[in-house]
């Protein structure tokens, strides 16, 4: 229960915790009704930056969601350019994390990283379609065990400044595994073949825990 009240925090989240902090001790002395305000911020801040546990199914035959938030698009597309996979065609599911939902991102496979590439961008609204390519992105291109490209692209959106990672290339991620996470309002995307879709526009999604697709 108490985990439920006083949830892990992701280690991005001290330092911006300990400002809010202070700032709400400033205002208080300003105005009780700016401490009020300071103190609802600093709650907010604190389960923004929350990190809880998931348990993901541990089966190669299904995709689990890279990220928490509302299910914005499922299409078939071309491939990300910046990685060379324009020219193949890829199911894509891309997920809107709101300034409410865990922005933990995690992998939805198990397997090794081949690839991560920064590009820096905008800061347009992330649930608009082109913000998968004119905003800040970071791409992971992830060889499962099939020997496929499981990209996993997180899009920072209008408030987030910064795409935080926290794997490396050539590292071997189970699935779930956190991967990084994006500093507020965000997205991500996922791009997959050879599985069949699960999800459906508007659904909500778990990250490690919601079946994306299954093969």
């Amino acid at each position: 229960m108490l985990d439920k009240i006083f949830p892990k925090i992701h280690n991005e989240g001290y330092k911006f915790i300990v400002i809010f902090i202070l700032g709400t001790i400033i205002l208080y002395f300003i105005s009780g009704f700016l401490g009020f305000i300071g103190l609802v911020l600093t709650i907010w801040c604190y389960y923004f930056f929350r990190d809880p546990d998931r348990i993901s199914i541990g089966d190669e035959n299904y995709l689990t969601s890279p990220a928490d938030g509302l299910v914005l698009q499922v299409l078939e597309t071309d491939g990300p350019k910046e990685l060379g996979l324009e020219s193949k065609k890829f199911t894509k599911v891309s997920i809107f994390m709101n300034v409410f939902d865990c922005h933990v991102n995690r992998s939805p496979c198990s397997g090794k990283i081949s690839e991560i590439l920064y590009k820096p961008g905008k800061f347009i609204n992330a649930s608009l379609d082109k913000a998968s390519e004119d905003n800040e992105r970071n791409y992971y291109k992830i060889k499962n065990s099939h020997g496929e490209d499981i990209v996993v692209v997180q899009i920072a959106g209008l408030v987030a400044r910064r795409i935080v990672t926290e794997t490396s290339v050539d590292e071997e991620l189970q699935q779930g595994k956190r991967i990084g996470m994006i500093r507020f309002g965000s997205r991500a995307d996922l791009y997959f073949e050879n599985y069949q879709p699960l999800v459906k526009v508007n659904q909500k999604a778990i990250a490690g825990e919601t079946l994306i697709a299954k093969r």
